[in-house]
């Protein structure tokens, strides 16, 4: 297996996981191969996922070139993303998330360089528990963290202040798709008066939907649920659910931290390319 073939498996069987770091993967891959059918390949292995689209879009015409200035793009990105999300955080604050992001990571990883003190209550996020990877990556930190069951996120959310989420796909009516679970989670901490942030690189936005195209809502294997499963038992295995847009506080991208619909409007105006 060549290096281009091992990072598709990975992004396949979500050995790289979040968004980023997937569209990350993709651009360097077609700097190794960019043949039209690698080109399929890569845009067919994770449907949710407008990231991967956006920047293979952008490098496809000459990947070698573009590739470094995509890579750029994440980086630069990331930075910002932190430094705006940051500031959300205060001192003594219990901060909820969901499944696995990075620039939700990177938030809580600035927050405690700049000496805020606070917790974070993380999600086991079933089938594949992201979560964990999650709790790890905030222990190493030393940040105070707290895994909790999926089904007891009603509780954690009440004993929260705020929920920073990630982003995998955002439509033109400012619908954000995230983990499934992201959106029943959202409307538990709205109830409690709590502000929900969606974290996110603003190459998530999917063009295609302004043509009325439903954003395709990944569905995985059953064997990740419940492995020799009874005969005649149904498993429905979603990936992703939309979040409706009235849920959401704000939307905090390289861009700045805007409403939804405001952030579409400076999506379009920065990067025309993407229509």
């Amino acid at each position: 297996m060549d290096k281009f073939d091992s990072i598709c498996k990975k992004i396949a069987d979500v050995e790289i996981q979040g968004a980023g770091n997937v569209a990350r993967a993709a651009v360097k891959a077609l700097m190794i191969r960019s043949d039209d059918k690698c080109v399929k390949r890569l845009v067919s292995l994770r449907p949710t996922e407008p990231c991967l689209r956006n920047a293979v879009k952008f490098v496809r015409k000459d990947p070698k070139k573009l590739g470094p200035a995509a890579l750029k793009h994440f980086d630069d990105s990331e930075r910002k993303i932190s430094e705006y999300g940051s500031r959300k955080i205060e001192d003594g604050m219990t901060v909820f998330t969901h499944c696995h992001s990075s620039s939700v990571m990177e938030i809580l990883k600035s927050a405690k360089k700049q000496g805020r003190k606070f917790r974070v209550y993380c999600t086991e996020t079933r089938p594949l528990l992201q979560g964990r990877k999650t709790a790890k990556e905030l222990s190493a930190l030393k940040i105070p963290v707290t895994m909790w069951i999926d089904s007891a996120a009603r509780v954690a959310l009440k004993d929260s202040d705020l929920f920073l989420f990630g982003a995998d796909a955002i439509t033109s009516e400012a619908k954000v798709f995230n983990k499934i679970g992201t959106e029943m989670f959202a409307e538990i901490a709205r109830r409690y008066g709590h502000d929900c942030y969606c974290c996110t690189d603003s190459w998530k936005y999917d063009p295609v939907t302004v043509f009325g195209n439903k954003e395709q809502i990944e569905r995985r294997s059953e064997k990740e649920v419940w492995p020799g499963a009874p005969r005649g038992v149904q498993i429905m295995n979603i990936a992703f659910e939309g979040v409706d847009p009235g849920l959401i506080t704000a939307i905090v991208s390289e861009l700045g931290v805007f409403p939804p619909m405001t952030f579409l409007e400076e999506v379009r105006r920065a990067y025309h390319w993407m229509r």
